[in-house]
């Protein structure tokens, strides 16, 4: 009995990836598609300096959409994300900034300016904590949890910069991870940051059992535990792997500018579960790739540059947003339901 459950996990799980790579296929040949329309539109978009911008620019955007793609494809959203981008980069500043400033906005705890980072970070896990907690042991949907720790952590932000920021009394070298190139190049260590995750977050998800174990839980939560699969644990993991890279973000945006600003990461959130459907990870779980994440990102880059280019408002540019994402879903089922007949 047991060997024939596993053999048809094996085979459902062989056509899922079959799916993902048919989807991820789709993603990218829509992205290069909308390029070249944008490129034909937009005076001078086709430049190779515009092609690596679309990346660079969104670095953190992407950066997030590894831990909410993750966290979608076990079931779960995350939605805390900007939040705590928020929260890491003040606290990373007010620890940091020396004892008995001017004012309160310029006087914080004079940490060391390592263990202000380790300690902005460890706040930032505080929240994804929470969020593990209230999702997976009192059984709270994970978008209502979220959506609320979001708030308490921009809250607490909020509070720490007394509605506004803070940028003064830092160490000389609080700007360094922010600024930093890398091998003498225009290229800076926040990008970086984000090729190494997406390598890593790659890697995980096609070669380990972590990653096999996520889309598993996805699937079927039910089967995943009576299979003996701690689902609880792994999903506390996801948080925290969540909740880091965001603080990671916050502390990184917070070094680049040198301040500490309650509405940094405002809408990040938003922008990191539209690029995850955009990129063909189910929102019922247990289906879609990083990789798939990564040219959702770059379509809404196009888009978004591609507005910017034509001089629309912003207001026409969030009616895109919306647009694309409906497009995208409906794409996507109608791919899959087509190729499945």
């Amino acid at each position: 009995m047991s060997v024939s459950i596993k053999a048809d996990t094996a085979l459902i799980d062989n056509r899922r990836m079959s799916d993902q790579m048919y989807i991820t296929l789709l993603v990218a040949s829509v992205a290069i598609g909308l390029f070249l329309i944008a490129s034909m539109l937009v005076p001078n978009f086709f430049q190779l300096q515009n092609m690596l911008n679309l990346v660079t620019n969104n670095w953190a955007v992407i950066s997030l959409g590894v831990g909410v793609s993750f966290l979608l494809v076990s079931g779960n959203f995350d939605l805390s994300v900007g939040g705590i981008v928020a929260l890491s980069g003040v606290l990373s500043v007010w620890f940091a900034q020396s004892i008995g400033g001017a004012n309160a906005l310029s006087s914080g705890l004079g940490l060391p300016y390592w263990l202000a980072l380790l300690a902005a970070l460890a706040g930032a896990l505080a929240i994804g904590g929470l969020n593990a907690l209230f999702v997976v042991k009192f059984r709270i949907p994970s978008i209502i949890v979220t959506l609320g720790t979001m708030m308490v952590a921009r809250g607490i932000a909020q509070v720490i910069t007394q509605g506004s920021q803070r940028n003064t009394n830092l160490p000389d070298d609080f700007g360094l991870l922010g600024s930093l190139k890398v091998f003498g190049t225009s290229i800076q260590l926040p990008v970086v940051f984000m090729a190494a995750l997406l390598l890593v977050a790659i890697f995980i998800e096609r070669k380990m059992l972590f990653g096999r174990l996520t889309y598993w839980i996805g699937a079927n939560p039910t089967a995943a535990r009576l299979s003996g699969i701690d689902n609880a644990r792994h999903i506390t993991y996801l948080y925290l792997f969540s909740s880091a890279i965001a603080g990671v973000v916050g502390i990184l945006l917070s070094s680049e500018f040198q301040s500490g600003y309650s509405n940094r990461g405002m809408l990040m959130e938003f922008d990191a579960l539209v690029i995850a459907l955009l990129g063909g990870i189910a929102i019922a779980g247990g289906f879609g790739s990083v990789i798939g994440m990564f040219f959702g990102a770059i379509i809404l880059a196009v888009v978004t540059s591609a507005a910017t280019g034509l001089t629309l408002s912003p207001d026409w540019q969030f009616i895109l947003k919306a647009v694309a994402v409906f497009l995208a879903i409906m794409a996507q089922t109608w791919a899959l339901t087509r190729r499945n007949q």
